[in-house]
């Protein structure tokens, strides 16, 4: 198996969204993508995978050193393999793919957040300095879509945050802020429940609706002469969503279930979202 093959197969093994909006790449900028994401859960996986913190965080040391040898000399993993011949076409920044270390080290380190101010500084590592990671291999002119990237990834983040709510406390961590619990009147024990209370409701809608703004403001940072180049971010974008409405539409079900999108339905969105921007790409050259 090559390294390509790999990271294709790492993607597709996921079941994810941004396996189908790499479908509308060009073979040059899918094997970037492909490497790309196949970095981001290799070191998720790490701490998914690793029940003793310290093995996970030599594993992350670990990754740190291989990073640095993408860089600076030769890499020995096959994601590291395939990502050298990404940066030989695309700039990624080196501090970019650290950070995504330093957010998954931050869940080694913590399991609760104060403040969305604490959180934020998660997000953005774990999720935005992906957006500033994809920019760079899709393409981009103006100065305005970096913010876009940013909020993005924030909007993304948040909003698996509020699909994973139950999943994440049965391991441990609790991502949603603390004096936001306490604000709505929400104590860790309801989060182990099987049944929403007002209190758990009013919660998840005031987090749903932080998601949305991040969202909103993502894409008002984003040019139109950039749009048909990102247009595998904004399907990404338009896919979770839909989550989110999904989400918001069956009551925030997330203490009973984790809700996902079918495939097809992936798949339909993904479709219809690139003809969606090819179309606005052809106004804006008429």
């Amino acid at each position: 198996m090559t390294e390509d093959e790999y990271c294709q197969e790492k993607t597709q093994q996921s079941s994810s969204s941004f396996y189908y909006s790499f479908l509308f790449l060009e073979a040059p900028q899918r094997q970037a993508m492909n490497a790309l994401y196949a970095y981001c859960r290799e070191v998720d996986d790490v701490v998914d995978s690793c029940s003793d913190p310290n093995v996970a965080a030599n594993k992350l040391a670990w990754w740190r050193e291989e990073i640095f040898h993408l860089f600076h000399g030769t890499p020995n993993h096959p994601v590291t393999l395939a990502l050298k011949k990404t940066i030989k076409i695309y700039p990624l920044q080196e501090k970019h793919l650290l950070e995504l270390i330093s957010g998954m080290e931050m869940d080694l380190q913590k399991q609760r957040y104060r403040s969305f101010n604490d959180l934020s500084l998660y997000c953005y590592r774990v999720a935005s300095v992906v957006g500033l990671l994809t920019i760079e291999i899709l393409g981009y002119k103006k100065a305005d879509t970096i913010k876009y990237a940013h909020n993005l990834g924030m909007a993304l983040q948040l909003i698996n945050i509020l699909r994973d709510v139950k999943e994440d406390a049965q391991r441990g961590r609790i991502y949603i802020p603390q004096d936001e619990m306490m604000q709505f009147g929400v104590n860790e024990d309801m989060l182990f429940s099987h049944e929403n209370t007002p209190q758990t409701l009013a919660l998840f809608d005031f987090q749903a609706k932080r998601a949305e703004q991040y969202y909103q403001k993502a894409f008002e940072y984003l040019p139109q002469s950039d749009r048909y180049a990102q247009k595998t971010g904004i399907i990404m974008a338009e896919i979770y969503f839909s989550l989110l409405k999904k989400i918001r539409s069956q009551h925030y079900p997330i203490l009973q279930t984790q809700v996902s999108l079918f495939q097809l339905k992936k798949l339909w969105i993904a479709w219809t979202t690139a003809r969606r921007e090819y179309r606005l790409a052809q106004k804006l050259k008429a």
